[in-house]
């Protein structure tokens, strides 16, 4: 018996019937139903229901009777309409089966380790035994996303001109924001390259040597503490083009998600998307990457709750300090108990001293009737945009830090309450970010980016008296509060790479050992160019519904940065750090 498959386990319906065909795969489940045995067989595809007689065949029965949760089986048979009232909706085969008149066993199954179906499974259980986990249907249905996805970004760029170029895994560092992973080098020893963080400065030479316009389906690695969307290694959509402008950048990425989610997902996105610049996404929403999906904007109510005679209030702003508020809506019934436990889950984001204010059918309760007149309640209602029936949150302090901390406030507030979402996706630019910002431990000036983001023009002259004011030409893509991708308009000139350097305190002698290529390129007639690196793991994840990227990886690592399955990473062994010329020196393991 042959175990090539005529067809897959997921295509036969009823305009088969009649057929006589081979399907191989896996036992997905085995019924014995009054001396009839049904099994379902099940691939990547789909899943079809094979019938077994005994009044046609005993020893085909009672191999059939021995068949366990995944082995592996290989059946022929004729296709069949299934009988009246039998029919299942639910499987794209459902108004079919197959009689058998063949099964070969071609492999046995162990008990499994977890239930193929069971929901909430241990994920370093899942991790440990990846390939039985990549068998279950939903997995499956990421990685095909996943590769949908990837084809359809290649399709788009390849019909805008687009080259795809690799760039180098081994290289040396750059500063992208994370530490290194280092590879020794044998040929040279006590030498070290990097893997890299990003394609930077490869994809800028690209522009230097007239390609024009490049894409990459680029690895990246960065050792850096691992959450929900992060990994040791990633995979961005890295592209850049020459003599373009922002607007160019951020139209072309519009086009390719518009184009990615309608071939995918058959989803239609609205282009052009809302664009905030940083000062607006961190004054509106505390963030530089807002979820617009829940509207709870942050109102800056200072002018109307000033000399109201609430000391929080009115000391705050005295101190040039203001108050900001949101509004949960529907939530003014909420209970004295719910909004202590609200007012102290705000001490957990840094606002000790959140007030309510809380409006049931229209009548206003909390401490801030005693010190608010009507008129100005209603003055504040109105400035909020707030219903009869909503909940006022407000904080008073430092204009940066309670934002922010109102901002955590709002998400943890829209999931808790389990508000519905305005749309499934939402996108958003974030333009306009700072040059520069100061590192929090050493109070260095640092790059807020990375170091070849050029200022936007009219602020390029106050890069040397007043770096902090200094706005770069830089762009961030947000989709449902994640950040999708960030790019920027580089800088092309080695004076202006020179500037930029010393701003940030690395002399010249240091910018050319580590950045003398680069600059040395600037020379040689370096066009104008700009591009974006979009995260194809978090794009993937967030139309697949997940929460985390590993649900769209096929070996991810946990987050220790450990890879259950493998092991890795291990200590090398003695031969190994011998021809390295490496010891290691290390009080405990990994």
């Amino acid at each position: 018996m042959s175990y090539v498959r005529t067809h897959t386990c997921g295509e036969l319906c009823g305009k088969d019937a009649g057929k006589h065909v081979c399907l191989s795969g896996w036992v997905n489940k085995r019924r014995d139903l009054g001396g009839l045995v049904f099994v379902d067989i099940r691939d990547r595809y789909g899943m079809t229901q094979v019938f077994f007689d005994p009044n046609a065949n005993a020893e085909l029965f009672n191999l059939a009777s021995s068949l366990k949760p995944e082995y592996v089986i290989s059946v022929e048979g004729a296709v069949s309409l299934r009988p009246e009232g039998m029919v299942n909706s639910s499987m794209s085969t459902g108004e079919i089966e197959i009689t058998a008149d063949k099964l070969e066993i071609l492999n046995t199954s162990k008990p499994l380790p977890f239930n193929m179906d069971q929901d909430n499974l241990d994920e370093n259980l899942r991790m440990k035994y990846r390939y039985l986990d990549l068998r279950r249907p939903e997995m499956s249905a990421n990685l095909r996303l996943r590769h949908k996805v990837i084809k359809a970004v290649r399709d788009y760029f390849d019909a805008h001109d687009f080259i795809e170029i690799e760039t180098p895994s081994l290289v040396n560092s750059t500063p992208e924001g994370a530490r290194d992973y280092l590879v020794p080098s044998r040929v040279h020893p006590g030498k070290f390259y990097a893997l890299p963080q990003s394609p930077q400065l490869f994809k800028q030479l690209l522009m230097v040597g007239g390609l024009d316009k490049y894409f990459q389906i680029a690895r990246c690695y960065r050792d850096e503490d691992l959450r929900a969307d992060r990994q040791p290694e990633f995979t961005q959509i890295d592209l850049e083009m020459s003599f373009v402008e922002r607007d160019n950048i951020l139209s072309l990425i519009e086009g390719m998600i518009a184009f990615v989610f309608e071939r995918t997902l058959d989803y239609s996105v609205a282009a052009p998307f809302k664009r905030l610049t940083w000062l607006e996404a961190m004054d509106k929403y505390g963030s530089d990457k807002p979820d617009l999906r829940f509207p709870m904007e942050i109102i800056d109510v200072s002018d109307i709750v000033s000399d109201s005679g609430f000391k929080v209030f009115d000391s705050a702003v005295s101190d040039g300090g203001r108050v900001r508020g949101i509004v949960v809506p529907k939530r003014g019934s909420s209970s004295r108990k719910e909004c202590d436990a609200i007012i102290e889950k705000g001490k957990e984001f840094g606002l000790s001293g959140l007030v309510a204010l809380a409006f049931n059918s229209g009548t206003p309760k909390g401490v801030l009737t005693k010190f608010l007149k009507e008129d100005r309640i209603n003055e504040l209602k109105k400035a909020m945009n707030a219903g009869g029936d909503d909940l006022l949150l407000f904080a008073a302090g430092e204009s940066r830090s309670i934002s922010v901390a109102l901002g955590k406030l709002r998400l943890y507030l829209a999931d808790k309450f389990q508000l519905e979402p305005s749309e499934r996706f939402n996108f958003l630019w974030v333009v306009d970010f700072p040059l520069f910002s100061i590192d929090a431990e050493t109070k260095r000036i640092v790059a807020e980016h990375h170091p070849f983001t050029s200022p936007v023009p009219e602020d390029e002259g106050l890069m040397e008296t007043a770096p902090l004011k200094v706005r770069s030409n830089a762009y961030d893509l947000v989709l449902n509060g994640v950040e999708l991708g960030s790019g920027s308009i580089r800088i092309h000139s080695r004076s202006l790479q020179e500037r930029l350097f010393k701003v940030i305190g690395l002399s010249l002698e240091q910018a050319n050992e580590k950045f003398g290529y680069l600059m040395t390129a600037f020379e040689y007639g370096a066009p104008p160019h700009g591009g974006i690196a979009l995260g194809a793991d978090r794009l993937t994840a967030i139309m697949a519904g997940k929460d985390s990227i590993r649900e769209v990886l096929a070996f991810p690592k946990n987050h220790q940065a450990i890879c259950p399955l493998t092991g890795a990473p291990v200590r090398p062994s003695d031969e190994q750090l011998k021809i390295l010329n490496l010891k290691v020196n290390c009080s405990s393991e990994v």
